[in-house]
């Protein structure tokens, strides 16, 4: 993926399905990206729409505090000191170091996108109901029921090899959903500018482990009690309109 396309704040945002689209960042080039990365805009950690013990008993307050205030601050942080040395980088024209610290920016940066996502995600109050109207009707033509996109998430998610993301995506080009997974902290938009994330389920350990131990299927089958389908529901209007 171009640099440009996980540098800017357009394209942070466009990854993260939390603002408006606009044009297609990620269409450019690398030297495009380096022409512009001075002023990059910083990433900041997100203040939670509930308190840390809301979510109990599908996720203990205890992980959600743990999860919002180190892994998500870690890669805030993290992310943010890439991108001053990649400023560093591009002024001395020093391309290898530019190069090398891509890894470092996807990694953060994707980690700040998916949990940006994660936590709208989630609903105390009103969470695990069904959506309706436009999303409910594309998952039931799409997957035929709720319920066996459910099972499609929980199945995929518990068979995620290692650390990653399994995704409830809006394919803009054919207009239809899909489940889709991603390794360690890749965000959706590496599987295409054209993907949007509408529901998207950490499965990386320390999202579960501390209340589920090993049992991975346990977490996937309690978190659909704290969903929030209206957030995905009006992003999805939002995309198809």
């Amino acid at each position: 993926m171009a640099l440009r396309t996980l540098f800017t704040k357009k394209a942070l945002t466009r990854a993260s399905g939390l603002g408006p689209l606009g044009a297609a960042a990620g269409d450019r080039g690398l030297g495009s990206g380096l022409g512009q990365a001075r002023g990059l805009t910083a990433a900041s950690l997100p203040d939670l729409p509930y308190d840390y013990g809301a979510l109990e008993p599908a996720i203990s307050g205890e992980i959600m505090r743990l999860h919002h205030q180190r892994h998500h601050q870690a890669y805030v942080t993290n992310y943010n000191n890439a991108l001053e040395q990649l400023e560093a980088a591009v002024a001395k024209g020093d391309a290898p170091a530019v190069v090398r610290l891509q890894g470092a920016i996807k990694f953060n940066g994707g980690g700040h996108i998916n949990h940006s996502i994660f936590w709208n995600n989630l609903k105390p109050e009103g969470g695990g109901e069904p959506p309706h109207s436009a999303l409910g009707w594309a998952i039931d033509t799409d997957f035929g029921s709720l319920e066996a996109l459910v099972q499609k998430m929980n199945a995929e998610g518990a068979a995620l090899q290692g650390s990653g993301w399994v995704w409830l995506a809006l394919d803009k080009g054919s207009k239809k959903l899909s489940v889709e997974t991603t390794a360690n902290q890749d965000p959706l938009v590496t599987k295409g500018l054209h993907m949007v994330p509408l529901l998207g389920i950490d499965v990386w350990e320390h999202a579960y482990y501390l209340q589920y131990k090993n049992v991975r299927p346990d977490y996937l089958k309690n978190i659909w009690d704290v969903i929030n389908w209206k957030y995905a529901s009006e992003v999805y209007e939002k995309e198809t309109a």
